[in-house]
């Protein structure tokens, strides 16, 4: 019987497993699929939780789905992770339990913390080391954070009793009975934590940040053997033998494996990622710097733009505005006017990411008349996906990256035919879709199977055609479309508190 791969796809919305089988014409196709929906947290304006003891019951209850539609547990070979980046976990090493709810990557409680150390000038050493600039988005100072509201917490994980991890660390340490506190090197590069050339752990930032080296999980390459789980858990010992943050994982499930290539996913957020190859590259125009896979000892490199909020911004139309019933309503909407009538919304709902780092912009709406109506907000919100990856395109040409021969896309709002059309012309490059979406379920999956052994590279190709965007627009009307966004975005700015 097929060998399978079972990959775990643990979201900012969702936790999904995917079971994957070999294609007869090469590649990885799915074959059983489980998901459940994870709620959110909002206890303050600007902060994000999960929690984690939620998503690891899902994470088993969809694991355990999959494998009774895959024909059971005896068909898998191997399981891979992907993950949602910088959500951090603190959790009681004897008893497995969280010790508070999970601070996810969205979050801005310690903007005042990161503030204060990029005031003090350690932001060139920061990055330097890391790739990363100081903002909150990252790991590091939500585990301080972790660690300051439990009493005794950092004490105690200093003496081991107490663990720290990304959401992928907490479901290893759970799957294995805790008997494996790993991470990957793709989500240790977004801690602020780890040193991005010699993929471990640096002394001086964890001082730095106030984190006891001696929480933090021992650091592993993305295809490496990262533990094996407990029996009773899925009905037998499988390895747990791929791992890597979700928009690396996109990069891979891409096939974007050589320097030039990139990828974006637009999900909650929109993340930008393009290799740059074995060498790491430091941003000049406030991209991140950070580790595309590490595989065999070698690895690849990356530079990566976020934008924060992407998909969330459809969301707010739906559920905070209520002005389309669901997502697919946008696109009849938006192709419903003749353009956006001169209304940008910029969707700083948790900050503006890269270029900015603004965390304290808001959401913001510029140019409404009396002829405004909800479906401009609708365009406007749709439009603002193009604007913000043309932003960081923008940003990667600055750096010296070469210009993009195709942009690959992924992630739910890629299904709006408008959006894709408007990021190609906007961008002014073919935008492509691949026929399977689930591409960070399908990088978890490839680096498991090579890690195994089922496959030999991670270099295989899609069993269907993408979908392709070619750009149409005249450059009059996008200079004039984009002169207008910039102008929105500067007054975000201004009136950020």
């Amino acid at each position: 019987m097929t060998q399978l791969i079972l990959a775990i796809d643990q979201g900012t919305t969702s936790t999904r497993a995917i079971a994957f089988e070999t294609a007869p014409e090469g590649g990885l196709q799915p074959l059983a699929v489980s998901q459940v929906a994870l709620q959110q947290h909002f206890p303050r304006p600007g902060w994000v939780e999960h929690d984690a003891a939620e998503i690891w019951a899902a994470t088993l209850q969809t694991c355990r789905a999959v494998i009774e539609k895959a024909g059971g547990v005896g068909r898998f070979a191997a399981i891979g992770i992907t993950n949602q980046r910088e959500t951090s976990v603190l959790w009681d090493a004897a008893t497995g339990e969280p010790l508070h709810k999970a601070i996810v990557w969205q979050d801005r409680r310690t903007a005042d913390a990161t503030g204060a150390l990029a005031a003090a000038g350690y932001e060139p050493m920061v990055q330097a080391a890391t790739g990363l600039i100081l903002d909150p988005y990252f790991s590091a100072s939500k585990f301080a954070w972790l660690l300051d509201a439990v009493p005794g917490s950092r004490e105690r994980a200093a003496r081991g009793e107490v663990k720290l991890g990304t959401i992928e660390c907490w479901l290893i340490w759970k799957l294995t009975a805790g008997e494996s506190h790993v991470t990957d090197a793709t989500n240790a590069s977004r801690t602020s934590l780890m040193g991005l050339e010699t993929l471990s752990w640096r002394a001086d930032l964890a001082d730095l940040f106030k984190v006891p080296l001696e929480g933090l999980p021992d650091i592993r390459g993305c295809a490496d053997l990262l533990g094996v789980t407990e029996t009773s858990l899925l009905g037998a010992a499988l390895p747990i033998h791929g791992a890597a943050g979700d928009q690396q994982a996109a990069l891979v499930g891409h096939g974007a494996l050589d320097p030039g290539d990139a990828k974006i996913t637009y999900g909650t957020g929109a993340f930008l990622v393009a290799n740059v190859g074995a060498t790491p590259v430091t941003s000049t125009s406030r991209l991140l710097g950070t580790l595309g896979y590490s595989v065999g000892g070698a690895q690849a490199y990356a530079l990566e733009g976020s934008i924060f909020s992407a998909g969330s911004a459809i969301q707010w139309l739906r559920d905070g505005l209520g002005v389309i019933a669901d997502s697919a309503q946008s696109e009849a909407l938006a192709q419903g006017l003749a353009d956006n009538g001169g209304v940008y919304l910029v969707p700083g709902f948790t900050g503006l990411g890269a270029p900015w780092w603004k965390p304290d912009a808001r959401g913001t709406i510029t140019g409404l008349t009396r002829d405004s109506s909800p479906a401009h907000l609708v365009r406007a919100a749709l439009e603002s996906l193009a604007y913000q990856t043309r932003d960081l395109l923008d940003a990667l040409a600055e750096d010296g990256a070469p210009r993009l021969s195709v942009l690959k896309v992924d992630g739910g709002v890629t299904a709006n035919a408008f959006a894709m059309q408007f990021v190609a012309d906007i961008c002014e490059v073919p935008v492509e879709r691949p026929a399977f979406q689930e591409m960070t379920a399908l990088g978890a999956a490839k680096l498991a199977a090579l890690g195994v052994g089922l496959i030999d590279d991670l270099d295989d190709h899609p069993v269907e055609p993408p979908t392709r965007w070619e750009p149409r627009m005249a450059a009059a009307e996008r200079d004039r479309l984009l002169e207008g966004w910039r102008a929105a975005v500067k007054a975000a700015i201004i009136a950020a508190p």
